[in-house]
């Protein structure tokens, strides 16, 4: 599979060196500073990293500092801490998103000139009321019905910009899951690309660092499988390329079913180094979860020994043994 990984992407940012073109993959370890790191973060972060040093990618450090409210400074430098402490490095970075907001909003200036998105000042509770909740959805889906009959075509700040979702699906083909084919209308709608607090949503920030900062190969969490298809068209809408390809990994998730977090207990990176257990300890754990032999080992024995072909395709999931174990039981 990690064949196909390089048959997938697209060709990267390339550069003139003695009259030879050197075609340079770049991905992004991209932690957001909402909290520590935990166990289902390190394993995805951790695949990537052994991914690019298989495969010869650079890798970009970025922080996605754009969440309001969940955003807690002080975390930058315990994500930064935590990855070393894992044994991870990279090339670049940390870029630090909230450090230049111009891009974005050039971008807006953009997309909203051509007509790709329209100024939105409805509520949650209105759209709630204007729109059936789509299983296994966790926006509320904003139909076509409500988009304004028109509006200026100049970007503004203080109101929520949507992005206009086509009603053909957008076909991609995602490296581990395969063929998709995500009709953003029927999922979630027309989708938010900048908020009333002034910073762009998700979805527009990471299609423009991506782009500027080089980035061809995007691996991350399967929760964000559908995120692709928005980024996709975002991509094109603003005429940038190459698209980068999309490697997305199951998570990991508590015995509930429900992705790992808080109410399944301190799973934090930070919680287990405190009381004595090693790096190599933890990168066991996410190895007996990513196909290989639950077993201490360095994120260099991890790097060497990964196939994304023998990844389990099921969700892990985090139980009470496994916190047994890593407290050496």
């Amino acid at each position: 599979m990690e064949g196909a990984m390089q048959q997938a992407a697209q060709p990267g940012r390339q550069s003139m060196r003695d009259d030879i073109i050197v075609t340079m993959e770049k991905t992004r370890l991209a932690p957001s500073p909402t909290g520590a790191l935990h166990l289902g973060n390190a394993r995805t972060f951790l695949i990537n990293w052994a991914l690019a040093r298989r495969l010869g990618w650079r890798i970009v450090l970025r922080i996605e500092d754009l969440d309001g409210p969940r955003v807690k400074p002080a975390a930058v430098d315990g994500l930064r801490r935590t990855l070393e402490w894992l044994g991870l490095d990279w090339d670049e970075g940390p870029h630090i998103q909230s450090s230049d907001l111009e891009p974005y909003r050039s971008a807006m200036v953009r997309l909203v000139r051509e007509g790709a998105a329209f100024p939105c000042s409805r509520t949650r509770g209105e759209l709630a009321a204007a729109s059936a909740p789509q299983e296994g959805v966790h926006e509320t889906r904003y139909p076509k019905e409500l988009r304004p009959l028109k509006w200026a075509r100049e970007f503004s700040e203080g109101v929520n910009w949507r992005f206009i979702a086509p009603e053909a699906p957008v076909p991609f083909v995602d490296v581990f899951h395969g063929p998709q084919d995500v009709n953003l209308s029927t999922l979630v709608g027309d989708f938010t690309i900048w908020t009333k607090r002034a910073v762009p949503a998700y979805q527009l920030a990471v299609v423009v660092d991506d782009a500027r900062q080089g980035i061809t190969q995007v691996v991350r969490g399967d929760d964000l499988l559908d995120s692709a298809a928005r980024q996709l068209l975002i991509y094109r809408a603003l005429g940038l390329g190459p698209e980068p390809a999309y490697t997305h990994l199951p998570l990991v998730r508590g015995p509930d079913g429900k992705r790992l977090a808080k109410r399944h207990g301190d799973s934090r990176i930070d919680g287990y180094r405190e009381i004595g257990v090693t790096a190599e300890r933890v990168i066991g754990l996410l190895a007996g979860w990513s196909g290989l032999k639950r077993s201490p080992m360095s994120a260099a024995e991890f790097r060497d020994s990964f196939s994304l072909a023998a990844l389990p395709k099921a969700s892990a999931v985090f139980a009470a043994a496994d916190d047994a174990w890593l407290r050496g039981g």
